[in-house]
């Protein structure tokens, strides 16, 4: 059997007894054949999610958005209270 994606680099972290025992925990609970799997599949989803940057920079735009509605929101109320105080 041929292995697709060669694991030819290593890394090395110390961990706590509680830290290790959460892992452990972690791994009965999703199922992860060992801590070495379940921490390769966090990295992956760590290294596939979107630059910080572009994270900030679509809440930034969402934030405007919000803004620009709020905004408007404003305008429309000001223009009733003042058609409002011209009928009164």
């Amino acid at each position: 059997m041929k292995i697709r994606n060669p694991r030819s680099r290593t890394i090395s972290i110390r961990l706590s007894e509680e830290e290790y025992v959460g892992l452990k925990r972690l791994c009965l609970a999703t199922g992860a054949r060992s801590v070495s799997d379940l921490t390769r599949d966090a990295m992956r989803v760590i290294l596939d999610e979107p630059r910080r940057e572009d994270v900030l920079a679509v809440r930034l735009d969402e934030f405007r958005s919000v803004l620009g509605g709020l905004d408007r929101k404003l305008d429309e109320l000001a223009l009733h209270l003042r058609v409002k105080r011209r009928t009164k």
